[in-house]
């Protein structure tokens, strides 16, 4: 009768069946139900089915029907462990493009910020050269040209606020960003006594620096003088060195030596005629105290930003307005600049001057913020061809050999102190980084004929191991 009963295992499964179809039909709505409750926990969880070896009906099921379903779990769960690991390195490769894409056009907005910088730098200082050269046909009075300029810095802040209004998110009162900027003072402020310590100075230099200018004007070329204006760099350097104590550069010292030469041999491009050694003599003392008021300004009142910039420049068209008036007063009524009534006076010419000249001092002080300072450095020396192109198209100047020997000499000493103190440590870091992608080019067409031999060796049927 053995053989016409069921076989063991069918037992074992309708025993397990009846069990849990005991089970669920006796658990009522609201009671508690561990075997079913464990039952089906275990079924859901192979690891814990085979953990628990007191119920070995179930591990056979687990085995048998859920085992598929096993698999699947556990590799669901290696699969979401693999993403949770996999999801912080694609989210750091994320912020790394993201990072380098805005470093990118961060670099690609200053490279175009800086571009039209140079065009307008170059442009408003060619602009207001020409424009002198212009108003001196008809009417030469340096100082009062000079004066009249300056008292247009007075608008430097209102332009400076202006911005300030149309770009920031945090918009302050006038008065409040006055006080702000006037930092530059001190932690007072201005006062009336810092106000004629600090602006005396400075603005006698400006007006010096100005009126030098304009009187090598009259006796030289645009080209010749705004290329002697460029030896500014190397006195500032000079200077620095001596009164500052700043570091010792031997190329920037060669290139002292090179604006010396340059002036020398433009005052022998005439054969040391006795307007051209005048005309360089104001040339080269409008460079020297531009030079001396860079250095004065750094030893006293240090850096400053845009906004204290601009206060401090608006500063000395007030005082330049109120002490500076009756020079010009005393120079009218002494005959030495006289006009006969202001009715004659070229008001478009002296108008067009100082508003040029206003706009390079903005864009000198805007440009440090926008793009790099350097950019602002090379516009001003682009003004010497910008100035030598207008004047061979008004056919003003005849370019000898020494002349213009002497404007490139200049210009490329003033290119040189454009270098930065660590230039020599770069040059060398960018040779090694060079002998370095040499080198490497060179052993990578080393190990291409064993790529090759390689390939032909397993299309063979061999393996070629290349010796490295």
């Amino acid at each position: 009768m053995d053989h016409l009963g069921p076989h063991p295992l069918c037992r074992l499964q309708n025993l397990s069946l009846g069990t849990s179809r005991s089970s669920v039909t006796r658990c009522k709505p609201g009671a508690n139900c561990p075997s079913s409750h464990s039952s089906i926990s275990r079924q859901l969880s192979p690891l814990s089915v085979t953990e628990d070896s007191s119920a070995p009906i179930l591990e056979l099921q687990s085995r048998g029907s859920s085992g598929v379903c096993g698999h699947r779990a556990e590799r669901q769960n290696r699969s979401g462990d693999d993403g949770t690991q996999a999801h912080p390195e694609n989210g750091s490769q994320e912020n790394r493009i993201k990072a380098r894409c805005l470093s990118c056009t961060s670099v690609v907005l200053k490279a175009v910020w800086g571009l039209l910088i140079i065009l307008s730098v170059s442009s408003s200082w060619v602009g207001t050269t020409q424009i002198v050269k212009i108003t001196y046909k008809n009417f030469y009075c340096p100082f009062f040209m000079t004066w009249f300029s300056t008292n247009w810095n007075i608008m430097f802040f209102p332009v400076y606020y202006s911005g300030h209004l149309a770009t920031a998110q945090e918009k302050q009162s006038p008065m409040k960003k006055f006080r702000e900027c006037s930092r530059i003072f001190g932690e007072d402020g201005l006062t009336l006594k810092l106000f004629l310590k600090r602006t005396a100075p400075f603005s006698i230099l400006w007006t010096l620096t100005n009126y030098l200018y304009l009187l090598a004007l009259k006796k030289l070329t645009a080209t010749d003088v705004s290329a002697l204006f460029c030896c500014n760099k190397a006195f500032v350097f000079l200077l620095s060195w001596i009164v500052l104590k700043d570091r010792f550069m031997g190329v920037r010292i060669v290139a002292a030596i090179m604006a010396i030469t340059g002036i020398v041999m433009m005052a022998y491009a005439d054969n040391f005629h006795a307007d051209s050694i005048i005309g360089v003599a104001f040339a080269v003392g409008s460079a020297s105290t531009s030079a001396l008021y860079k250095v004065l300004f750094k030893m006293f009142l240090g850096s400053a930003n845009f906004g204290e910039a601009a206060h401090f420049v608006s500063t000395l068209g007030f005082f330049n307005l109120v002490f500076i008036s009756f020079t010009p007063v005393i120079l009218y009524f002494t005959k030495v600049e006289h006009w006969s009534s202001f009715a004659a006076l070229p008001w478009g010419c002296l108008c067009g001057m100082a508003g040029l000249w206003l706009a390079f001092n903005i864009l000198v002080n805007v440009g440090v913020v926008l793009t790099y300072p350097i950019l602002i450095s090379i516009g001003t020396v682009l003004s010497v061809p910008g100035n030598a192109a207008v004047d061979l198209l008004k056919q003003e100047v005849i370019f000898n050999v020494v002349r213009l020997a002497a404007t490139i000499i200049i210009c490329i000493g003033f290119l040189l102190m454009l270098l930065p103190e660590e230039w020599d440590e770069i040059t060398l870091r960018f040779i090694n980084s060079l002998k370095e992608k040499k080198s490497e080019e060179h052993v990578e067409d080393i190990t291409d004929p064993s790529v090759h031999l390689r390939s032909r060796s397993r299309a063979n049927g061999t393996v070629s191991i290349p010796l490295a």
